[in-house]
């Protein structure tokens, strides 16, 4: 499971970072920001789906 994030829409509400503190951060320009480079390790793709899910512009995109 890999996941990006879509600059373009991520509004820095930051649901991301409160669900998946491990996998998200945000910037200085209060965007999300990707703390894992590559595959998302198996004990931290539930929260990266939740987290994906909880964005309200559906900034966090999934690739399977």
């Amino acid at each position: 499971m890999k996941v990006r994030v879509d600059e373009d829409k991520c509004c820095g509400f930051a649901a991301c970072l409160s669900v998946a503190p491990k996998v998200f951060d945000i910037d200085s320009d209060q965007i999300a920001v990707l703390l894992i480079d590559g595959e998302i390790p198996e004990d931290l793709r539930g929260c990266t789906r939740d987290a994906a899910e909880a964005c309200p512009t559906d900034a966090i995109v999934i690739e399977e």
